[in-house]
């Protein structure tokens, strides 16, 4: 038995935004979202579409729903980390907040808008894997409003084995990360669960749609290995500018301290005129 990888835009949508997949996507979000009550039913936005995302370049793909309490939720699974990136979720969240009104609509058809990102690369500090932000007052953390919330869930901070998952939430993170690891799919008691494992299998997929899912792994694998490629530059060219830096320091310190710059030039066995261009320069605030 083998699984689809589900942090590729075609499984996550499969799994997640098809229209018959409604009770997986109801039972994930009860499992991870804090609310008065649990959702019994929602609307998921442009669903799951084939011929739609053959076409997608991109490392991230997002599902929209509508909960049947009106509050809005924008799933997301993300990739790559890239400049930009928690503005960018903010800056989304914040458009799906204020969409919602036409001109001269009052205020108070607002409805809460929920951004709910799954990365595949570490975000924050802190070592726990799931957390949630809203807007606070910063000392008495008195709730301004709960209209906004953001929710992450790092994968490569969840090292639970499928034994150690013992809430609903654990069991569909470990889904998540490890299916496309998975020989077999394990026994659990939750019907969502089962069905989403039967989804994945590839065994249940056409030729379009396995062909489809090799071309994201690998679009995927490349854009990973350019992004650790260009990291890797980019640490080697800091070193190598820390050095330049570092040297030029010497120079003015060497300088400052009374040594000419002939004697400096004949020391460090570089040019007078490359010498005179160091010690003119003015330091870096």
């Amino acid at each position: 038995m083998r699984f689809l990888n589900i942090k590729t835009d075609y499984a996550f949508k499969k799994i997640f935004g098809s229209d018959n997949s409604k009770d997986i996507l109801i039972s994930f979000l009860n499992s991870i979202l804090t609310l008065d009550s649990p959702i019994v039913d929602l609307n998921i936005e442009d669903p799951y579409n084939v011929p739609k995302l053959q076409g997608m370049k991109e490392t991230a793909v997002d599902i929209k729903a509508t909960l049947d309490n009106k509050s809005r939720v924008i799933i997301e699974m993300q990739i790559l980390n890239h400049d930009g990136l928690e503005s960018r979720i903010l800056y989304n969240t914040a458009k799906n907040y204020a969409n919602q009104l036409d001109e001269g609509d009052n205020y108070t058809l607002l409805n809460p808008v929920i951004a709910l990102t799954i990365l595949n690369f570490k975000l924050f500090d802190f070592e726990k894997y799931q957390s949630s932000f809203k807007l606070y007052e910063k000392e008495s953390f008195t709730k301004y409003k709960d209209d906004i919330e953001l929710i992450f869930i790092e994968l490569p901070k969840f090292n639970k084995t499928i034994d150690e998952c013992h809430s609903v939430a654990d069991k569909w993170i470990f889904f998540i990360k490890n299916a496309r690891s998975l020989k077999i799919a394990p026994k659990t008691a939750e019907k969502s669960l089962q069905k989403a494992y039967s989804l994945a299998n590839t065994a249940s997929l056409n030729k379009q749609e396995l062909e489809l899912q090799e071309k994201r792994e690998e679009f995927l694998h490349i854009q990973s290995g350019a992004f650790s490629k260009a990291k890797r530059e980019g640490k080697k060219e800091g070193k190598k500018e820390g050095k330049k830096e570092g040297k030029n320091q010497t120079i003015q310190t060497m300088h400052k301290n009374g040594l000419s710059i002939i004697k400096i030039a004949k020391i460090l066995d570089m040019s007078i005129e490359e010498i005179k261009i160091i010690v003119n320069k003015k330091p870096a605030n």
